[in-house]
Parts: structure tokens; C-alpha cells; sequence
């Protein structure tokens, strides 16, 4: 690179003063010096955090049905202005039966845009640190304890998983996006089960001109699929359920903020529920509500580093 600037230096200099001699002779106007533009840096930063009133993933609660907050940061690379690179974390705060201190997604990938068509290539890790193993405290199935070992384990040791992902979305007009994806794990939450996760989305934007200025309103909705393979963690495998999620609502956006209110539900029974939760108050019965119907509203703000903050 030294030796670059030096060669472009000299040529910079040499080209001056043959300019100067031929001044010398030719009474003409002395062309304008034009400067060039320094390279543009592809980097970029995003970020963003909210709070919502249930932590919903997939169609199950991960806050026991109540509030949570979350935050992220997402440094990117615009290679060109159809190809992007990207890596980034994601926390949000849980109340699983394994008390970890929260939820922490590593992920990193790749954007490419062809026209209306934009997809998305990844890999993203889900850590749930300082994890506590619990066991039955007794046969009965009324209490469950981290520290008795006399009657077996009651969730796995590890939930730690890591999936590969596709996503596309064709935005068909400026009103209307339509997106697919999947995602895909050979041991889903530490259970040795395989998941593969595949769903599609739909996206209405109401006209601006509707609104004033800086504000905005979309409605969306979104419906996946579970397959999820045989649990092995325990020794004996048996087969978990699969089920089927979805999602609608509406979202207010003003600038950097959005307000979004979104009704959740399966199709998987309390029992199912409560075999792939395991959740702890739902011992005695069997039955969790994890599952169950329920709106959520959220509250979130995102930006950009280069858009935002110059």
C-alpha cells in the first residue's frame, strides 16, 4: 500500500509540472484539479433492545407467561449494496426449569439481494449459561429439586444448541412482503433430537400518506412447522411431538421505534406442552400453559450506526 501511494504521488507530481509548461506557451484556462473520492468503509453497526410481556419463541412462553427484555448488536459489512455480511448476539432474559442466567444467540451469515428478493444464510448458536440440572424429588411428581439424585434426572444438563438457517422474502410491492425460512439442528435444545423448523410470513404496510410524518403501521402474520426427531439424552428414546405455530398482529412505528401487540398460538395439547417444557409447575398435573393462546405486546427500538447516529 506504501509503495502504491508513492507511485501515485510521483505520477500526481510529474503530471503538475508538465502542466505548468505547457501554461508557459498555451494562454488557456487551466483545467479545474479534480479530487477522487477516499474509499468507502462497508462497515456498519445495528443495534436495538426492547421489553415485551411474555418472552414467546415458537409458539412457547421462555418467561412462564410473564415479562422479559432483550437487546442486541449486529456489526455488518456491505461488500456491494446486494451483498452483506453480518455477525451478532442476541440476549434475552428466561425463566426456564433450568434457571439459566439468560439466553445468549451467537449467529453470523450472509445477505444476498437479487432485485425484490432478498434471502439470508446463517449459523447461529444458542447458549443458556450457568444451567441447573433438575431431578425428581420424589415419586409422586409433585416437587422437582436440584439437588436430589434418587429418582432420576428431570431435564437435560445442557440446553446449548446451534442451528444452520435459510430465509427469503420477495417484496412483491411497497405495500406487501412474503417471506419463507428453516432451520435446522441434530440436537434440538441438548435432547438428541433432530428439529427442523419451516414456516412462511406475509407482511401488509399501510399506505404513508395515511399517517404523519415518520409514522407507520404494518399488519403481519406468520405460520411454521416442528419436526422434532427422537429424545435420547435420558438413555431410552421416545419420540417427541411434533406441532404447529402461528402468529398475527399489528405493529406502530414511529422512527426508530416500534409498538407491536401479536396473539400466539400451537396446536399442541398441555401434555405435549409440558413434555417438550418440562416445566416445573406443571408437575403434578402434566399440563403446562406454556403453550397456550396468548397475546403479547412488545415494545422495541433498532438503528443503525451509519443511518442513524452520523
Amino acid at each position: 500500500m506504501k509503495t502504491t501511494n508513492t507511485l501515485v504521488a510521483s505520477f500526481a507530481a510529474l503530471t503538475l509540472l508538465g502542466t505548468g509548461a505547457f501554461a508557459a506557451d498555451i494562454v488557456t484556462k487551466a483545467p479545474k484539479k479534480i479530487v477522487e473520492a477516499g474509499p468507502t468503509s462497508c462497515f456498519d453497526v445495528a443495534f436495538g433492545g426492547g421489553i415485551q410481556s411474555d418472552y414467546n419463541f415458537r409458539g412457547i412462553s421462555q418467561t412462564d407467561k410473564g415479562p422479559g427484555v432483550f437487546a442486541y448488536v449486529e456489526p455488518r459489512c456491505n461488500i456491494t449494496k446486494d451483498i452483506q455480511l453480518y455477525a451478532g448476539i442476541w440476549g434475552w432474559s428466561t425463566k426456564l426449569p433450568t434457571t439459566p442466567t439468560g439466553e445468549f444467540d451467537l449467529y453470523g451469515g450472509i445477505r444476498p439481494t437479487f432485485g425484490p428478493v432478498a434471502f439470508d444464510f446463517g449459523f447461529m448458536y444458542y447458549y443458556y449459561p450457568n444451567e441447573t440440572q433438575l431431578f425428581f424429588a420424589d415419586p409422586t411428581l409433585t416437587t422437582v429439586s436440584p439437588s436430589n439424585f434418587g429418582f432420576g434426572p428431570f431435564t437435560v444438563k445442557d440446553s446449548d444448541m446451534w442451528e444452520v438457517y435459510g430465509k427469503g422474502t420477495w417484496t412483491a410491492t411497497d405495500w406487501l412482503a412474503i417471506g419463507g425460512y428453516v432451520y435446522y439442528t441434530p440436537n434440538w435444545l441438548g435432547s438428541g433430537a433432530k428439529g427442523t423448523y419451516a414456516g412462511g410470513n406475509v407482511k401488509f404496510t399501510l399506505p404513508s400518506a395515511w399517517f404523519p410524518t415518520d409514522w407507520g403501521v404494518y399488519v403481519s402474520g406468520d405460520a411454521a412447522h416442528y419436526w422434532l426427531g427422537n429424545f435420547t439424552a435420558f438413555g431410552a428414546p421416545f419420540d417427541l411431538p411434533d406441532y404447529t405455530q402461528w402468529n398475527v398482529g399489528f405493529a406502530v412505528t414511529y422512527k426508530i421505534f416500534t409498538f407491536d401487540v401479536r396473539y400466539y398460538d400451537t396446536d399442541l395439547s398441555r401434555q405435549n406442552c409440558f413434555l417438550l417444557t418440562s416445566d416445573p409447575s406443571a408437575v403434578a398435573t402434566g399440563q403446562s400453559k406454556w403453550c397456550d393462546a396468548t397475546v403479547v405486546a412488545k415494545f422495541s427500538f433498532d438503528l443503525t450506526a451509519m443511518t442513524n447516529l452520523k
